[in-house]
């Protein structure tokens, strides 16, 4: 018998409404310790809401959200990062006047502060620890390069490093391969999958391509609420998905 993976994240329920505008509505959700999860679903579904309920930049109206078995939703954003809850917003956001060197330094600093870090990466740089961080996302030539030099996707993959220099259990990302090349897209795809496994990935993303390449279980919202979930191959043939979302593409054309 197979061994029992348990349920890390866990929305029951969840909803939230804006000026009476249900914009999720009673979603339950259980991603597995480990998983790469997909969110899919058309502009508007509520999938960066439902991203920024668990993160705790937005708050519930009705619903519980469990992460490693504790309630989070009633925390503050800083406490359900600390708890190990990692987030990539759609825009990356990196110190552009640094180098990447000095920004992973920053990421990889768990004191507070960037002038505290700055000051403490010159007395103690834990040099390999930054290079096998820089290694993983692709970036080990480009140490020295400031970050407003960087491309836009490797700009988003030293945003991704920043978020695993924390070391995060479960990491949200939101539209991670958004304005990036077909090359690059590939790579980010490469770089998920030796994610996977060591971290929880829950990706919200547009590109089906991308969705394909990567996941294991995709979730499908539509109208703020839970439409279908399970493999590619069973999403595909969902008769509902493809009348709210994939139309008769599939996943690759969508």
């Amino acid at each position: 018998m197979s061994p029992v993976t348990e349920d890390q994240l866990i929305m029951d329920r969840a909803s939230v409404s804006f000026s009476g505008f249900l914009a999720v509505s009673e979603l339950t959700l259980r991603v597995r310790k480990g998983e790469l999860r997909c969110l899919i679903g058309p502009n508007g579904a509520g999938k960066t809401t439902a991203l920024d309920l668990v993160c705790g930049k937005t708050r519930l109206t009705a619903g519980e959200i469990r992460f490693e078995g504790r309630p989070i939703h009633h925390l503050s954003e800083h406490r359900i990062a600390r708890a190990g809850i990692g987030r990539k917003f759609q825009v990356p956001s990196v110190f552009r006047e640094l180098s990447v060197w000095d920004n992973l330094h920053i990421g990889h600093s768990q004191q507070p502060g960037v002038l505290a870090n700055l000051i403490r990466f010159r007395r103690n740089i834990d040099a390999e620890d930054i290079s096998r961080l820089a290694e993983l996302v692709g970036l080990q030539a480009d140490l020295k390069t400031q970050a407003a030099h960087l491309s836009h996707g490797q700009t988003q993959w030293l945003e991704i490093a920043l978020i695993l220099a924390q070391d995060p259990a479960l990491i949200l990302m939101d539209e991670p391969t958004a304005g990036m090349t077909a090359q690059e897209t590939k790579k980010t795809a490469q770089l998920f999958d030796r994610l996977r496994g060591r971290h929880t990935l829950v990706v919200v993303e547009h590109d089906m391509g991308f969705v394909r390449d990567i996941a294991e279980t995709i979730t499908v919202m539509h109208q703020g609420k839970l439409l279908a979930e399970g493999t590619i191959a069973q999403i595909e043939t969902n008769q509902q998905v493809r009348d709210a979302y994939l139309g008769s593409g599939g996943i690759g054309h969508a």
